[in-house]
């Protein structure tokens, strides 16, 4: 399986009073790394959306395993980990400096069209792409 690595530093802002990462910050990490899996295989989700389609988020699952504090750089890795050529479900791990587990989830993602949030067929769409992905996930 293809699995795109990023990293990101902690930064104050996104702790809380105890000095962790405050959880919902994990979701902006994600997109960061889904971000980084769509670039790793050759497109942008930029040009996607050029085309009128973006690519909304519909289910999150995320379990926190360990802290990750400020000043420390998390990395994330994610890949495809179910494409049905209309749903996409990423999975996502994220790692302290130590290499130590600390979060491990995954969305669900569908695009759809820009005007009227009907789900598109990736297939006929963008028959690139699903090829990619169709390749991705078994890699």
């Amino acid at each position: 399986m293809h699995v795109a690595e990023t990293e990101t530093a902690v930064r104050y802002a996104e702790t809380d009073q105890m000095g962790v990462v405050y959880h919902a910050n994990y979701l902006v990490w994600l997109e960061l790394g889904r971000t980084a899996l769509v670039e790793s295989l050759g497109f942008t989700y930029a040009a996607m959306e050029a085309e009128g389609v973006v690519s909304p988020v519909l289910e999150v699952q995320i379990k926190y395993r360990k802290p990750l504090r400020y000043g420390e750089t998390a990395k994330i890795r994610t890949w495809i980990e179910r494409y049905d050529g209309l749903r996409v479900i990423y999975g996502y791990e994220i790692f302290n400096p130590q290499g130590e587990l600390c979060v491990t989830a995954s969305t669900v993602n569908v695009c759809v069209d820009r005007q009227n949030f009907r789900p598109i067929a990736m297939k006929r769409r963008f028959p690139h792409w699903h090829r990619v992905y169709e390749e991705a996930k078994k890699a």
